[in-house]
């Protein structure tokens, strides 16, 4: 199980980038929410949905919930 976080900040797409907390691109303190602890990255992305409807997968640390 990993922990994971959501990004406040949107992106130029729209979409606010879910990491998992050991992602080297994770978001400063301030400009991120706790999701919590999850199996698959599918789990958190439908978290953060709950919060910010565009939230996406982050490229780097989980590329099998990015959307693009």
């Amino acid at each position: 199980m990993d922990s994971y976080y959501v990004n406040k900040n949107a992106q130029p797409s729209g979409d606010h980038e879910v990491h998992k907390s050991s992602c080297n691109r994770l978001p400063e303190l301030q400009n991120r929410m706790y999701l919590g602890t999850f199996s698959t990255c599918a789990e958190a992305v439908r978290e953060a949905k709950k919060t910010y409807p565009t939230a996406d997968g982050c490229y780097y640390c989980i590329p099998a919930c990015n959307k693009g």
